[in-house]
């Protein structure tokens, strides 16, 4: 019985964050500079966002698998792709020198140290990946990756043309 209460609370949670919208919350670029994740919304253009941690495999299969994908998912469907590190401030250089290594720089990368943006975004585990509508509505939740799962990120974007 209480393994069938925390599916259906799973569930009830899952269902509560697909139609929630984009929080306001300030991180950091690459470059030190602050940005609004509101700011990644622009009225056009469909989101990615990625959590990550450079400690997490799977985040990183993740990323990489949605790398080499990129271009040929941007030729169907243009959107942007954002990669939030998880790493608090005792790895943020580490996790900036890691995405910067792994050819991750070309997209918007963020860094949210205090994990406030984790919390808002109701992130536990990582990898957590969304897909927010051009007004910011979020559309697709997934937590964890195998090989092959970016390809729902790619039908969540489809949906949306």
């Amino acid at each position: 019985m209480k393994r069938i209460l925390f599916f259906l609370l799973c569930a009830l949670l899952v269902q509560s964050v697909s139609f929630a919208q984009l929080p306001s919350v300030k991180l950091s670029l690459a470059n030190n500079k602050k940005f609004d994740t509101k700011n990644l919304v622009d009225g056009k253009t469909p989101v990615v966002i990625s959590f990550w941690s450079i400690s997490c495999d799977p985040c990183i299969q993740e990323i990489d698998a949605l790398n080499e994908a990129y271009d040929d998912w941007q030729e169907e469907v243009p959107f942007k792709l954002v990669l939030v590190s998880t790493d608090d401030t005792r790895f943020t250089a580490q996790a900036r020198a890691f995405a910067k290594t792994r050819g991750w720089s070309d997209f918007i990368c963020l860094y949210d140290v205090n994990s406030d943006f984790k919390r808002a975004m109701n992130v536990v585990f990582t990898p957590h990946s969304f897909v927010l509508s051009p007004d910011g509505t979020i559309v697709h939740s997934q937590t964890g990756y195998n090989p092959g799962a970016e390809e729902e990120i790619l039908s969540a974007l489809k949906e949306l043309q």
